[in-house]
């Protein structure tokens, strides 16, 4: 019998049929459901675009006034959601928070019908309703101050901020974060989404599935990555700094954090998108040495790596802008679950329409017809 070829990491290897989005990495293109990402992030909200990942289509205004109005009771937390928030230990990291918040979210929620469409519906709206205030209430809680309420008139952007800092978030503060959601709401067989999947595939709920996920972009090599773009910003210590910085980097082969992607030979799209959000954030709040910094960097990177096809991603300038918003490093990859959580639930009611377990196989590389030795003969 032939060995089967290994493809490590499952590397372009389908998965699964898919509707919800799709990525043409030479050509720089990110469409949801047909909408290229360029113009969701300019004209769409996170909602809108929620709506349109879990039903195919463009919502009318009547049906995304109703899908607001169906997230509005689901913001209020469980008191026993509060209590196990507050009982969690204050010194970890909010993704390990938010990955047993989320699981224990199916344990105060009605039983999910997997057959029934409105069962699943109602499951999707409990966790997207209830991620982003969760959150928000574990970084209150570690910060030593009291919770805030949801206001169920604020879109998602917005209630996050309010539930997290207890002030009313300006317009362009809400705006530039819901955009950000938007960018990442979704992004076709990532790790997370592939883990939310296989997971799903066992004929679990939304809730262990989405959990299942958010711990798997935990990982610095998947949602991790902006924190540590930003660390690296810190590091270089200014942009008068950057050329030496990058040289030495480029010397000793070193990666640069921010650039490169796994499946865009381009820029990423949700980059430029991003970059556009940036400069109008720091155009009405002032810049930063951080964002100069990252400027010059691309600069240096576009002579050096373009040819090559190593550009900025998403998480190069996601980090600038959530720090600008007062936002801790360590709730960047949560704020990233935020808007992932969109696209996973997606994905989750696009497996349970035709679901197959998942068995993939292996290479087996141990020995066989092992000889048997007992206890004492054992050296």
């Amino acid at each position: 019998m032939s060995t089967p070829e290994l493809v490590p990491g499952l590397a372009g290897v389908p998965a699964a049929e898919s509707s919800v989005s799709f990525i043409d990495g030479t050509q720089g293109i990110l469409a949801y459901r047909g909408h290229r990402i360029e113009v969701l992030a300019e004209k769409s909200t996170f909602e809108e675009t929620t709506w349109l990942l879990w039903n195919g289509v463009l919502p009318t205004r009547a049906q995304l006034d109703a899908f607001k109005q169906e997230l509005q009771p689901y913001y209020a937390l469980a008191p026993e959601l509060v209590a196990a928030l507050k009982a969690l230990p204050r010194k970890g990291h909010p993704m390990e928070a938010l990955q047993a918040m989320v699981a224990m979210l199916g344990m105060v929620s009605p039983a999910c019908d997997l057959k029934d469409e409105a069962s699943r519906h109602d499951a999707s709206l409990r966790v997207l309703a209830a991620v982003p205030v969760l959150v928000a209430c574990f970084e209150r809680l570690r910060r030593g101050e009291e919770l805030v309420e949801p206001d169920p008139s604020l879109s998602i952007a917005a209630n996050f901020l309010w539930c997290m800092n207890g002030v009313k978030p300006s317009a362009i503060e809400e705006r530039i974060l819901d955009c950000a959601l938007v960018l990442h709401a979704e992004h076709t067989m990532n790790a997370s989404t592939f883990a939310c999947r296989v997971v799903a595939s066992t004929e679990t709920g939304a809730y262990t599935a989405v959990s299942g996920a958010v711990g798997t972009l935990y990982g610095p090599l998947h949602g991790g990555a902006n924190e540590r773009v930003l660390k690296q910003l810190e590091e270089i210590g200014g942009p008068e700094n950057a050329k030496a910085w990058f040289d030495a980097k480029v010397a000793a082969k070193a990666k640069v954090m921010g650039l490169g992607h796994r499946v865009y030979k381009t820029k990423d799209p949700r980059a430029h998108s991003l970059q556009n959000l940036a400069r109008e954030l720091f155009e009405s709040h002032g810049s930063t040495p951080l964002y100069d910094t990252a400027l010059e960097i691309e600069r240096l990177a576009a002579d050096t790596f373009g040819s090559r096809g190593i550009w900025p991603n998403v998480d190069f300038f996601s980090g600038i802008v959530y720090q600008k918003l007062g936002i801790p490093t360590d709730v960047f990859t949560p704020i990233f679950a935020i808007a992932r959580t969109a696209g996973w639930l997606a994905h989750w009611r696009e497996q349970m329409g035709d679901n197959k377990l998942f068995r993939p196989g292996q290479i087996y590389t141990g020995v066989h017809d092992a000889e048997w030795k007992d206890l004492d003969d054992r050296g």
